[in-house]
């Protein structure tokens, strides 16, 4: 058994493997492609995957990295993407014991893929909790920004262990000659898993939904008793209001307008009016 792991898509070793083990040109093509979803295909000859794994997290925006292998009888072949300095899903395969047949490392390569998404996971957990209280005692928009975030790296999350769940149920449809029958079993924990991380991953979007449901409400409380608060002080100088008005106008015959003391009369008007007023919305539970 020979594995042929390239470090670049584009290197010219590619070809010669391809023209050597008989590989199809499109799933060349895919290997040099940056677009590509995660699928796997099978051929007469060999097995061909496009997996991507978590390069980093930052902001809440997924850094996906991607790996194409091919999984012949006899041969095992990794492209890793040239744009990553680093592949750490590989160096459990390559602990594997000299021999391992080919199967056995895409097993190790796609559970470790698997395993890694599971951190990622948890690391949301922590946020979204951090959130929930946040919105509750100090909403601001920098927090609903940050639920933003999130949500979109959900998603992502989301597309990618979908496919990554298609491509382990077209292991799981029938027997292969690259894949041995004792390696079922495994294959099978590894949906498994896939599908435990797909049921976080839902749940932590209910629990986004919900937190920024929470965030609306906070802040729609806070704006009506911002608009309270300014309707109360609105009602209360209204009687002060209407009499600085009503004896502000130039004309004759005004109770108390040609008094000596008759400013002193007008101020006590707007005192009473004024505690009048706040005796009536306080009897009504306005206040």
């Amino acid at each position: 058994m020979a594995w042929y792991a390239l470090d670049d898509p584009n290197d010219p070793k590619l070809d010669e493997l391809a023209q050597q083990f008989r590989l199809h040109p499109l799933h060349i093509e895919d290997c040099r492609s940056h677009n590509e979803r995660v699928k796997s295909e099978e051929t007469g000859e060999y097995l061909f995957y496009i997996l991507k794994y978590i390069v980093s997290v930052d902001h809440g925006e997924l850094t996906l990295g991607t790996i194409c292998l091919f999984v012949g009888r006899y041969y095992f072949i990794s492209v890793r993407d040239a744009q990553r300095s680093e592949c750490a899903i590989l160096e459990r395969a390559r602990k594997a014991p000299e021999g391992t047949p080919p199967g056995k490392l895409l097993y190790l390569i796609l559970d470790t893929i698997v395993d890694s998404f599971f951190p990622s996971i948890d690391k949301s957990d922590d946020i979204i909790d951090e959130l929930e209280d946040r919105v509750l005692d100090e909403p601001s928009p920098e927090t609903v920004e940050q639920i933003f975030d999130q949500k979109r790296k959900l998603i992502e999350l989301r597309r990618v262990l979908v496919n990554t769940r298609d491509a382990c149920n077209t292991m799981l449809r029938g027997p292969s000659d690259q894949i041995p029958d004792d390696l079922y079993p495994f294959f099978r924990d590894i949906h498994d898993h896939v599908l435990r991380l797909l049921d976080s991953v839902e749940t932590l979007r209910d629990l986004l939904n919900n937190t920024l449901d929470v965030y609306l409400s906070s802040v729609a409380n806070r704006t009506n008793q911002v608009m309270k608060v300014l309707t109360v002080l609105s009602t209360i100088a209204l009687p002060g209001l209407v009499l600085t008005s009503f004896y502000g106008m130039n004309v004759k015959g005004l109770p108390f307008i040609d008094a000596q003391n008759g400013g002193y009369f007008v101020i006590a008007a707007i005192v009473i009016s004024t505690v009048l007023m706040l005796f009536v919305m306080r009897k009504a539970h306005w206040l």
